[in-house]
């Protein structure tokens, strides 16, 4: 997960990341997000819309860290979701989440 944490640091400070619940479903919605990454503390409705959604939209989803992790990683507030804007940073935070 670290590996994965230094990664979406990057595309932060990049400008491939949506942040927060709204902005996460507007990316997917909106056919820019290549990944979402929900916390594992976010609440059960959360995850079920998040999961429901990126099954529609085909867009992987992962669940991981904290919210605080996440929001830490970007460095912003706690953060219960993340969109990756960019394919190429998705597919190196999923190729580290893999291993």
């Amino acid at each position: 997960m670290k590996r994965a944490y230094a990664i979406l640091g990057l595309a932060m400070k990049a400008g491939k990341v949506a942040s927060g619940e709204f902005a996460t479903e507007k990316s997917v919605k909106g056919g820019k997000a290549w990944l979402v990454l929900v916390s594992e503390d976010a609440s059960d409705n959360t995850k079920k819309r998040f999961s429901d959604m990126c099954e529609f939209y085909g867009v992987p989803r992962y669940f991981g860290g904290t919210k605080e992790e996440l929001g830490h990683t970007i460095g912003k507030a706690m953060r219960s979701s993340l969109a990756i804007t960019d394919e190429n940073f998705a597919e190196l935070i999923v190729k580290s989440l893999e291993q």
